[in-house]
């Protein structure tokens, strides 16, 4: 018997005793954030760093884009296979022609709102009108403001809009803007507050706009059609990372600040106290919701043509864990 021989034998026994679970490798996977970590990615950090990712023979590494367009496009084109994103995006990149799909939720409600400070004199829609109003995405948020604004009879010629470049609330503390439309109430609000000023909102889905989910993770056609066990154990993984933070939300924001150390910690707790309650009480999405925003989108001139709901998501089903 050959020294090789006597060396493989202890080995093939030793690899015979590690349980499944440890001798195989977690599926490495990117996570492209819609933007830099934030208080409403606290569960997915949760997942990361309380080892959920793991029990689902995951390494899910979470990224944040180099620009907010960036989740949509990596994904559509297959060099990530996971993002967060917002419902209202995929319905757009669908009707494109852009093979990206809903598989989870992270946020169930829209958190965009128009926003403005309380010594604005701004109380209801109706206070739009001779009103500026800054906005960043002109194609999505400018039919949000139509529908705000719409409700009260104030037309798109009763006020200015003005492109901001996603400085929210920098705009608004230098009197640039007297509103801004995009702004998610559980951040700038509280970015405000930190500032010294109060804020106050309208929330889209009580004034014209169908609700939606906020913050959802997408995937491509093909990697869902492929990996369709890796994509369920991801979103199971979410689903278990959310419960736990509802359970204990001290625990997760500090597992959320141990991963980024770099963030504003008192903006982050504000945001976090805030949006608590909007993260996703289960996975099951709602064709209705998805079929009311399509028609909205339609409406607004957001899209050109209708696409189905069945083409924008995927409910997934998995029992329990590892």
């Amino acid at each position: 018997m050959s020294l090789a021989r006597y060396l493989l034998i202890p080995l093939l026994a030793l690899l015979a005793s590690i349980p499944i679970s440890v001798a195989q490798a977690a599926e490495t996977h990117r996570l492209i954030l819609d933007w830099f970590p934030n208080a409403d990615h606290v569960p997915l950090y949760v997942a990361q760093e309380a080892g959920i990712f793991a029990d689902y023979d995951l390494d899910i590494e979470l990224v944040p884009p180099a620009d907010p367009s960036d989740p949509l496009k990596l994904v559509a084109a297959g060099r990530a296979p996971f993002g967060i994103n917002y419902q209202p995006n995929v319905i757009i990149a669908r009707s494109e022609g852009l093979p990206v799909r809903s598989i989870g939720v992270l946020v169930e409600h829209p958190l965009s709102s128009v926003a403005f400070l309380e010594s604005s004199g701004i109380e209801t829609p109706a206070d739009l009108k001779g009103k500026r109003i800054g906005y960043s995405v002109q194609q999505l948020e400018l039919a949000l403001l139509r529908a705000v604004a719409g409700s009260a009879g104030v037309h798109p010629d009763d006020y200015e809009t003005i492109n901001v470049n996603f400085n929210l609330t920098s705009s608004l503390l230098s009197g640039q803007v007297d509103a801004v439309v995009g702004a998610f109430w559980n951040y700038e609000l509280a970015e405000l507050e930190l500032e010294g000023f109060r804020g106050d909102y309208f929330a889209l889905e009580d004034f014209g706009v169908p609700d939606y989910y906020e913050l959802i993770v997408i995937t491509n056609d093909r990697f869902l059609r492929e990996n369709r066990d890796t994509a369920e154990r991801l979103v199971a993984a979410v689903q278990e990372a959310i419960d736990r933070t509802r359970a204990d939300p001290e625990r997760a924001l500090e597992l959320y600040f141990r991963a980024n150390p770099e963030v504003r910690r008192e903006l982050d707790r504000r945001a976090f106290n805030l949006v608590q309650g909007q993260f996703a009480h289960g996975q099951r999405q709602s064709r209705d919701k998805w079929a009311r925003f399509v028609d909205f989108a339609l409406e607004q001139g957001v899209i050109e043509k209708r696409v189905s709901p069945d083409d924008l998501y995927e409910n997934l089903q998995r029992n329990g864990g590892q």
